[in-house]
């Protein structure tokens, strides 16, 4: 009887180590996932920063190429056309002050440059517009291409606003090339695409 008690004794530990054994097991394995887990959100904070980090300072090329076509534009053109040009530029300036800060919200340089570009100053009024209209194409166009792309929300809705400028300004260029009122209203979905006055649209 009292072997009996003591074999019953010696399993019921051996059951009660397996079980303290099974449980330590289980907690092990949660606690390695719940690091893992930890360390693939780090992984993956990072990978969505390097991407708004790379956009941002694409988005930020795209300006410095606007403000560079706006200084050729602003070179010809003069009265009410370069009063616009210059309110329209000091915009583009915002909308690089925008792009520097987000940056620097996300800990990163500012390595956006302005394409080497080898356009010549402008002959004329018109052709001074024109450069500039499609500049601002270019840099709507690139807006629009970011915004869906970036992962945060601070960079996403700066191109969501960077977007929405440059469909502003298309308008008034518009206006300034002598479209009539009809033409001034802009597409159901600006692109980036629609070509100057008088070139197709």
């Amino acid at each position: 009887m009292g072997t009996k008690r003591l074999e019953c004794g010696i399993g019921e530990r051996r059951r009660g180590v397996s079980r303290a054994v099974a449980c330590l097991a289980v907690l092990c394995a949660v606690a390695l996932l719940a690091g893992c887990g930890s360390d693939s959100g780090g992984t993956s904070e990072e990978s969505e920063k390097a991407v708004d980090v790379e956009l941002s300072n694409s988005l930020l090329s795209g300006e410095l190429t606007l403000l560079q076509a706006y200084e050729l534009g602003l070179g010809v053109l003069r009265g009410a056309d370069r009063a616009l040009l210059l309110r329209l530029r000091g915009q583009g300036q915002a909308h690089v002050d925008g792009l520097t800060k987000v940056l620097r919200g996300l800990g990163a340089e500012t390595e956006g440059e302005a394409e080497e570009s080898e356009k010549e100053l402008p002959k004329g009024r018109e052709e001074a517009i024109v450069l500039v209209y499609e500049a601002e194409n270019a840099a709507l166009d690139e807006a629009l291409a970011a915004a869906p792309k970036l992962e945060t929300y601070a960079p996403r809705a700066l191109a969501t606003g960077l977007a929405t400028s440059h469909a502003q300004h298309l308008v008034l260029l518009r206006q300034a090339l002598g479209a009539p009122p009809a033409a001034l209203v802009p597409a159901p979905f600006e692109s980036g695409e629609e070509p100057p006055p008088g070139e197709g649209r």
